[in-house]
């Protein structure tokens, strides 16, 4: 073991067993333990944020499947890049066995339209089983032909239990941080600036063990928060700042403060944060905290992911703090969030209940002869365009899932359901 590696990459672990944490991908029934189990290793893509074991998980199906390994960073690979490797991979055996090999490619949704379509007929005729990792929503970064060929996995940041088994670890196994004595008396302070990134914490973890002189260390809150301080960045992308600055952007927001929406949207700029992050933020905001209450937001948020998205830095921080102040000044409601969170526990609670015969679809003879469609009442045959009819199955009839808020547009909409409703719905 090289001893000048950072300790994350010495306590790497090389096989299933030493993995810590996404038991339900790893655990004995996990998805990808039952994948190795049987040696067919599908397409896929890691999903998480940094430091929640995509690369290593990556390197262990490799090595577990006994498979040729081919790697790429999409920071610094190209269609030229791919082809190659590629092209080794078919050399490799990819044509005439089922073990054909793995391609790595980190950051994949760093990579353009082009160079995402260059990897298609590959996966398609199995010369590769691709292993993509991103810790963007890959349904926004990855084309949908790519996205339809690959296995979607989701890996969680590492929970306190998670952190602190690695941490033991490390002080046990480790060839360097072994020869001393360590005793962790307190951890708070470096699972919170680890921010559930493992790396991270292993990083930390390594500089405070480093600059001690003496054989035997004691680890505390109040050392570990000094001796960090003095060397954590000013705004990282990829760590707690960048989780804990959007979630007091979107809270500004909702909280209708302009000022403080663009004093931190100014924060993420200057730190670089990706557009289409905060974009899609901004989107998902749109609908979730104003929703019917202005429906003109969600418009304009779109647009705004749309022109970022083609624009780019610098200008697109005008387009962005219009879209953020326009939604700051805007009425809030969640009733449409609140209303999808209701049914789909309905759901859960009440299983997969019988769609009323009445508004059945009847294509076939058959079906209308056994009554699909009967008494269904065509709502513009009627005065208003409604017609008094049950929608809902009988076992749920009269369920009110969606509550207007109390705004001057939802107002009209409540006033609206009165008028229609008013012996079925409490509104």
């Amino acid at each position: 073991m090289n001893v000048n590696e950072p300790l994350a990459e010495r306590l790497r672990p090389k096989i299933l067993g030493d993995y810590i944490s996404q038991k339900h991908l790893v655990g004995e029934n996990g998805a990808l333990t039952q994948q190795l189990k049987h040696g067919l290793i599908a397409s896929m893509i890691f999903w998480g944020p940094p430091g929640t074991g995509k690369t290593t998980l990556a390197n262990i199906i490799a090595n577990d499947s006994g498979r040729p390994f081919y790697t790429l960073s999409a920071i610094n690979s190209g269609v030229k890049d791919i082809r190659e490797v590629i092209d080794k991979a078919k050399q490799s055996g990819g044509l005439f066995t089922t073990k054909n090999p793995i391609l790595f490619i980190d950051e994949i949704h760093r990579f353009s339209k082009s160079q995402q379509d260059s990897l298609l007929q590959a996966v398609e005729k199995g010369w590769i089983t691709l292993i993509g990792a991103t810790t963007e929503n890959p349904s926004f970064e990855v084309i949908p032909a790519l996205l339809s060929r690959c296995q979607v996995y989701i890996l969680n940041e590492f929970s306190k239990e998670d952190l602190e088994t690695l941490l033991k670890r490390a002080i046990k196994k480790d060839t360097v941080l072994s020869q001393k004595k360590i005793i962790l008396k307190e951890t708070d302070a470096l699972l919170r600036l680890s921010g559930g990134d493992a790396r991270k914490l292993l990083n930390i973890f390594e500089l405070i063990v480093n600059s001690e002189e003496n054989t035997t260390i004691i680890i505390r809150n109040d050392t570990v928060l000094k001796k960090v301080q003095n060397n954590t960045v000013r705004y990282d992308k990829t760590g707690e700042q960048h989780y804990d600055i959007i979630s007091a952007f979107i809270k500004s927001i909702r909280g209708s403060d302009p000022n403080a929406a663009v004093y931190w949207l100014a924060r993420m700029i200057e730190g670089g944060e990706d557009i289409k992050f905060i974009a899609r933020r901004l989107l998902i905001l749109a609908s979730e905290d104003i929703g019917n209450a202005n429906p003109t937001a969600l418009v304009i948020a779109n647009n705004t992911f749309q022109a970022v998205s083609t624009i780019g830095y610098p200008e697109s921080r005008i387009i962005l703090s219009q879209c953020a102040t326009y939604l700051a000044c805007s009425s809030k409601s969640n009733a449409a969030y609140a209303a999808i969170n209701s049914a789909q526990q309905l759901v859960k609670e009440t299983g997969d209940l019988s769609v009323p015969l009445e508004i059945r679809n009847a294509p076939t003879k058959l079906m209308k002869e056994l009554g699909y469609g009967d008494n269904y009442k065509y709502a513009h045959n009627y005065e208003n365009n409604f017609a008094n009819q049950e929608f809902l199955p009988d076992e749920i009839k009269n369920t009110q899932l969606y509550n207007p808020g109390n705004n001057s547009r939802e107002n009209v909409q409540r006033d609206f359901l009165k008028q229609r409703w008013k012996d079925k719905y409490g509104y």
